[in-house]
């Protein structure tokens, strides 16, 4: 069996010998065996109401097996990988109970061998480097006259590592480092955060925007109730379309009648200026690999091109029992997890446009974006931070509005995307003006 691509410190080495054991004994037991592996350590340093309330640190290993016998699949975890044995009988013993499904076996080596992608060598989480961080984000917020109410800085580093009685094994590192801060003016609170795969952040941009958020949004006007042409920003965007969209292109949600795209391939479901790609081989993103949670080498995903739908997402076991074939689209939230349908980069483009052109409502962020129904794309939610423009003039606050209409229809109809793209954890993607919404004032 061909050893990771990637070295290791001395003690993983030493974990490599039971991980050749789990798969030699399930073998045994005649079960197509599969072990997923993730190690890592990260420090976190924690602001509350204006000062650094605390710095705390975390490391471990968990351990993910998976096994098939005869199509019936069962899966274990445990934080313990002394504890292999059990994990591995907890599996087999789930498999035995499972209702057998299509099944043609896991995937073996074939993924692309490049270098990693989602890693940075000057990644080190350590205390000092933490503390600066957030007192770097206090100094910013210091520019506006707000208060600072909580905010964190973690930096993070790990490895993953698959392998698999079909004789995959890959492995990578990964590193990723979070900034977040919120302030509050008055009443009027403000909130930003930065997330990035090295220490290419701006922690005083961060702490700047988020008391920038919350001066300006004082002594909002109320809003008449009507239909306004609306700016959503990066972050709004992207939790419409995280709640609702995402879900609907999954292949398993299409075959299990919970999506409405269900029967729209190859024909139009946007606007032609929307287009919609998975990118996981895109360089330093938070979501980037050669290779899915299954192993399934992975590839540029365009879901939907200009409007027109055509792809859904395929993890192995839902293309099996559909007679399609793996989009390499398998995720997983962490060794606990069985592999399950999910995106790696979502990149969100279209043509550029005048975002502030006539009378638009402009919206930093969104209440309640997870109570939209991923069904019907229906949705109300509060507009955070919200501002009224008109002709370009200086942005008007807001006191409070809400935001009532349909996510499928917000994207046919799309006025402009704006060239403001930025990173929102997995997902890339402008502001985008959405035509004649309906606004709520309240």
């Amino acid at each position: 069996m061909a050893r990771p691509m990637y070295s290791w410190t001395k003690r993983w080495w030493v974990a490599l010998e039971w991980i050749e054991d789990v798969l030699i004994e399930g073998r045994r037991l005649g079960a197509e065996t599969e072990v997923y592996v993730t190690t890592g350590k990260s420090v976190t340093a924690e602001v509350r109401k204006g000062s650094i309330d605390r710095v705390s640190g975390a490391h471990g290993t968990g351990l993910g097996v998976r096994v098939i016998l005869e199509g019936r699949i069962g899966a274990s975890s445990t934080n313990d990988p002394h504890l292999w044995h059990r994990c591995l009988d907890a599996a087999i013993a789930a498999a035995n109970v499972a209702t057998s499904q299509p099944w043609e076996g896991l995937p073996g080596p074939g993924a692309k061998d490049g270098p990693p992608l989602s890693a940075d060598s000057r990644v080190v989480p350590e205390s000092s480097e933490t503390v600066r961080l957030v007192t770097e984000m206090m100094k910013g917020a210091a520019e506006y006259p707000v208060a600072v109410t909580s905010g964190s800085a973690t930096m993070a580093e790990g490895r993953t590592m698959l392998a698999n009685t079909s004789g995959a094994w890959y492995e990578v590192p990964h590193t990723v480092v979070s900034l977040s801060l919120e302030t509050i003016c008055g009443q009027s609170p403000g909130y930003e955060f930065g997330q990035s795969v090295g220490p290419d952040i701006d922690p005083v941009a961060i702490g700047k925007k988020a008391a920038s958020l919350a001066y300006r949004s004082q002594d909002g006007s109320e809003i008449p109730t009507g239909d306004y042409d609306v700016v959503l920003s990066p972050i709004a965007s992207s939790q419409l379309l995280g709640a609702v969209l995402l879900p609907a292109l999954s292949g398993r949600n299409v075959h299990a009648g919970r999506s409405p795209l269900a029967g729209s391939m190859g024909i139009s479901v946007a606007d032609p200026a929307f287009s919609l790609v998975d990118d996981p081989h895109l360089p330093r993103g938070l979501g980037s690999t050669w290779w899915d949670a299954e192993g399934t080498p992975t590839r540029r995903i365009p879901f939907i091109s200009e409007g027109i739908l055509t792809h859904f997402a395929y993890d192995r076991k839902t293309a099996f029992r559909y007679g399609a074939v793996s989009t390499g689209s398998a995720v997983r939230s962490g060794p606990g997890g069985a592999p399950a349908i999910g995106f790696h980069n979502i990149v969100v483009s279209g043509p550029g446009g005048d975002l502030q052109e006539g009378t638009v409502v402009c919206a930093h962020d969104l209440i309640g974006a997870h109570t939209a129904n991923p069904m019907s794309g229906d949705l109300s939610v509060e507009l955070a931070n919200p501002f009224l423009i008109r002709d370009g003039n200086p942005a008007q606050p807001v006191r409070k509005a809400m935001l009532s209409g349909n996510v499928f229809s917000m994207i046919r109809d799309i006025a402009a995307f704006g060239d403001d793209i930025r990173q929102i954890g997995g997902t890339y993607l402008p502001s985008i003006r959405f035509k004649r919404q309906h606004i709520v004032g309240i």
